[in-house]
């Protein structure tokens, strides 16, 4: 385990497990494929590449970023987009995977943002949710974990763009980010 974890929250076994789990969901709710998985960059791109791996429908992937907290662990509110779509999805099947719920306030931004552009179906599927900090209306279809209010990392997240590189989800030591 890095020496920055306190400790591991979810394991490499029990993310995977759950993965599979969310892609038969995802398969069941649109059985003729041909879904759109729009990935958050840059903390889905693990999740998202996993997904899509364990479908066995017809699915194009595609990223947006969008960034509310740039280098700070506090979510600054203002929602900025600073890649969009390749693909015009009006009147397809999307799906918006995406790291973590947190606030929300990103989420929501992104879902009305995307609603506007008339897809056929919008969904959203998160690995991480941590409903008690919610601040935004914003539920997602698809849920992996509930988790506590804690500082995660791990598959995909992040702290300044470290340790996204871990197999599983730990949680931060609160040393390494409030720092004085």
């Amino acid at each position: 385990m890095n020496e920055a974890i306190r400790e591991i929250l979810l394991t490499e076994e029990e993310i995977k497990n759950k993965v599979r789990e969310l892609s038969n969901q995802i398969i069941k709710d649109f059985p003729d494929g041909d879904v759109i998985l729009i990935g958050i960059l840059k903390g889905s791109v693990i999740f998202v590449a996993d997904l899509m791996r364990s479908m066995n429908i017809n699915v194009t992937m595609d990223f947006m970023a969008v960034s509310s907290y740039g280098m700070s662990s506090n979510t600054s509110g203002i929602v900025r987009i600073l890649k969009d779509l390749d693909f015009d999805i009006e009147d397809k099947d999307v799906v918006i995977v995406e790291d973590i719920i947190d606030t929300g306030t990103t989420l929501k931004y992104l879902y009305e943002y995307l609603k506007a552009r008339n897809p056929r179906n919008l969904k959203i599927c998160c690995l991480l949710d941590k409903a008690d900090r919610r601040k935004a209306d914003i539920k997602a279809d698809y849920i992996g974990f509930s988790i506590p209010d804690e500082f995660v990392v791990g598959y995909g997240l992040d702290y300044a763009e470290k340790f996204r590189n871990l197999p599983y989800i730990g949680i931060l030591k609160e040393e390494v980010y409030k720092k004085d």
